[in-house]
């Protein structure tokens, strides 16, 4: 077809208001709450105020979300690696606090292990300590001393000054007493303080176990000095021979250093060992008093003038004065090797106690032991009396050495010294 384009139809949607409506066909014009007309396509739709504000409302809607999901998915890439980045952010954040967690958890059951350890080792060396104490209360227990006559015995506050206390044994109460005792439950700070408690009472323990060595040692020692000066002043010899002794010679070591309580025992024993050699010698040495209560000496040793004839003449001993029939006991121990009537000194004993030492007893008006008889110190060998060459009842009392008569007054007033009476 020639000439200008033909018109093509086309359509159109046009929107009318409702007077322009009623315009058109001739009808007054509506009020203007009346509604509103759309027309699209040759068709007109009315609607009214309500529904035509909610359609346009839902085209702005639909309009506004349709800009908003544009903007969305313009910028979602964006959105999506901020999100994926913050989520491997905070994996890595929870990763870490887990390893950390872990970690912690690790040291603490290292440093339980290690605790418990330590708590086992120190339990273990209180035990050792424990069976060590009561191991040297045993031997401090065995270091009782002799109980005879003359020896070192226990001091009763009494007459020795030098005499060793009776030693001691388990006189501490037991370091690992059940009470005493750390256990593995409980709280870390009560097993501290118990494990230092019992530590604590071990370490008393072995304090009071070291000072009472050191105290035997000073008193044995002090004990043996005084008899050493005692039989010095009596001209005795500290190391006569022994009888029915022997055997071969093994010197002896002292333990090391390390070993305090050992060497304090070493040392302890030597000391007793020659207390007990000194106190065997001392048996034998007549230092007691013949007779019991105070002396009442009649004549001393020496030059005097005889009472029969009254010119000077040597006393061979001395004289004390008592009642007839008193008892007269044996000065030191020994063995009887006469027992009788003996010319001037009436009846008479006389007792051998080795090394060269031996004493006589005269003017007895009894006698009660025989010859070849041991006699123990303090042992009544006669009664006092006024036999053989005798002017009243008394004892003439003799001390020798080696056949030689010496003053008795020297030995004993070296035995008042020692026995402190």
């Amino acid at each position: 077809m020639s000439g200008p384009r033909a018109a093509q139809p086309q359509h159109v949607t046009r929107y009318a208001g409702p007077s322009e409506a009623r315009g058109r066909k001739g009808l007054p014009a509506p009020s203007p709450a009346t509604g509103y007309t759309i027309a699209h396509a040759g068709r007109q739709f009315r609607l009214g105020p309500v529904a035509f504000w909610i359609f346009v409302g839902t085209v702005v809607v639909m309009a506004g979300w349709s800009v908003a999901t544009a903007t969305y998915f313009a910028f979602r890439d964006d959105l999506l690696k901020g999100l994926l980045a913050r989520q491997a952010e905070q994996q890595y954040a929870y990763e870490d606090r887990i390893a950390e967690l872990r970690a912690r958890l690790d040291r603490t059951t290292s440093r339980q292990l290690l605790d418990q350890e330590q708590f086992e080792q120190k339990l273990e060396d209180l035990l050792r300590r424990q069976a060590a104490l009561e191991s040297r209360g045993a031997a401090l227990a065995g270091l009782g001393d002799p109980a005879s006559t003359g020896s070192i015995r226990p001091s009763t506050g009494g007459r020795l000054s030098g005499d060793v206390q009776a030693a001691p044994g388990r006189d501490h109460r037991s370091a690992l007493d059940p009470d005493l005792l750390p256990r593995r439950s409980g709280k870390p700070a009560d097993v501290g303080a118990r494990l230092a408690q019992a530590e604590a009472a071990l370490d008393q323990a072995d304090h009071r176990q070291a000072a009472a060595l050191a105290d035997m040692q000073q008193r044995y020692e002090e004990r043996a000095r005084k008899v050493r000066s005692a039989l010095a002043e009596v001209g005795i010899k500290t190391n006569p021979p022994a009888q029915a002794s022997g055997g071969p010679f093994v010197p002896i070591k002292l333990p090391g250093d390390g070993n305090s309580f050992e060497r304090a025992l070493t040392r302890v024993n030597i000391a007793r060992a020659q207390a007990e050699h000194l106190n065997r010698t001392l048996l034998t040495v007549p230092l007691r008093k013949p007779v019991t209560g105070e002396i009442d000496l009649s004549s001393t040793f020496g030059v005097r003038i005889d009472p029969f004839l009254h010119i000077p003449a040597m006393h061979t001993g001395v004289d004390f004065r008592g009642d007839a029939g008193e008892a007269i006991h044996a000065t030191a121990a020994g063995t009887v090797v006469g027992a009788g009537w003996s010319g001037g000194y009436g009846k008479m004993v006389e007792v051998d106690h080795g090394n060269g030492l031996s004493s006589r007893y005269g003017h007895l008006s009894e006698i009660d032991v025989k010859v070849g008889d041991t006699i123990r110190i303090g042992q009544v060998i006669g009664r006092m009396g006024s036999t053989g060459r005798s002017t009243g009842p008394h004892l003439h009392y003799e001390t020798r050495i080696d056949g030689e008569a010496v003053d008795p007054q020297r030995f004993l007033n070296a035995g008042a010294r020692l026995y402190g009476g």
